[in-house]
């Protein structure tokens, strides 16, 4: 008999290009490792490449300790339909200024840098170079390759391992504000069903208010904090069809599965016009979950256990 083929390589799209702080986030992948990485320009480009079947999955950033959530990532995933966030991870952050070959730090005047990373290098640059100009650059990387397609910036805010794919030299080194930033980035795939619960998992919502009224945001928030779950991420991003009006991107620690969790979505389900569920996934940290025992799997079925009792004259 012939040999069986092997299976195809699958495609993994993520901001490019090749040296970014995705990219490095993709590597810490073992379901991508092996398989086709596809250079992306932007997250609206890597989520269409998912929805469409050309890539299987994609890496995104999703939110930094520095900058708090990314926009764009938020706005996206709020906006295209049937997405699920199948696991995350962190990359520490930190970056260099480098120059073509030959630029000496007195000779920069401009400066090319993705806008996130320009934030975050603000205090090194106003004292290093308090009059510098900047140009904006769609990602890390491509400040540093724009460096040989034109001669408007003398320099660039790139990641430490960018001498790697270019020729360039380091100016100055460790020149972000924050010597202990870190992004998330979470691997979107399309819907699939949940994986069981490991005990260190977080699940991720969006959701939005019935009206704008006095107490509104507190009722919703009440849905979570009357049965012990944490959120580690709370941010609102404006829904677009009137002032006032926003949705709130949430991260809860826990799983769907978990009893107080479930719960909790019920009742944020019987409150909210609009709930999209984008995922219960493992923790990067892979930190335990701790809960008091009222909150407990146990607690919560017992409690629906005494309930069907007194329905049934028990």
């Amino acid at each position: 008999m012939p040999a069986s083929s092997a299976p195809a390589p699958e495609t993994y799209s993520y901001l490019g290009p090749a040296g970014t702080f995705t990219e490095a986030a993709l590597a810490q992948a073992p379901r991508a490792v092996g398989q086709t990485w596809k250079s992306v320009n932007n997250v609206g480009e890597a989520l269409d490449d998912v929805v469409s079947g050309r890539s299987v999955a994609a890496m995104i950033a999703i939110e930094n300790s520095v900058e708090g959530g990314v926009s764009a990532t938020q706005d996206a995933l709020s906006h295209v339909p049937n997405l699920r966030i199948v696991g995350e991870y962190l990359v520490p952050v930190n970056f260099v200024l480098v120059a073509r070959p030959g630029t000496t730090l007195d000779q920069v005047r401009v400066i090319n840098a993705h806008p996130v990373a320009y934030a975050q290098c603000h205090l090194w640059l106003d004292q290093a170079l308090p009059s510098h100009g900047h140009i904006p650059a769609t990602s890390n990387v491509a400040s540093a390759a724009s460096l040989f397609e034109n001669d408007q910036a003398d320099a660039a805010i790139a990641p430490p391992n960018i001498t790697r794919h270019h020729d360039l030299v380091v100016l100055a080194e460790n020149i972000g504000d924050n010597p202990a930033a870190v992004t998330r980035f979470v691997l979107v795939s399309r819907t699939v069903p949940t994986p069981p619960a490991t005990g260190a998992d977080k699940t991720s919502i969006i959701a939005e208010l019935p009206d704008d009224r006095a107490g509104a945001l507190l009722e919703m928030l009440e849905q979570f904090a009357t049965r012990g779950v944490n959120m580690s991420l709370l941010e609102s991003r404006p829904i677009g069809d009137a002032l006032g009006r926003y949705r709130f991107v949430i991260d809860l620690d826990g799983h769907i599965l978990d009893e107080r969790v479930a719960d909790a979505l019920l009742g944020l389900k019987r409150f909210s016009p609009n709930v999209i569920f984008l995922g219960s996934y493992p923790r990067a940290d892979r930190a335990s979950t701790v809960v008091t025992g009222r909150y407990s799997d146990d607690t919560f079925l017992d409690a629906r256990d005494w309930l069907r009792s007194l329905i049934a004259g028990d």
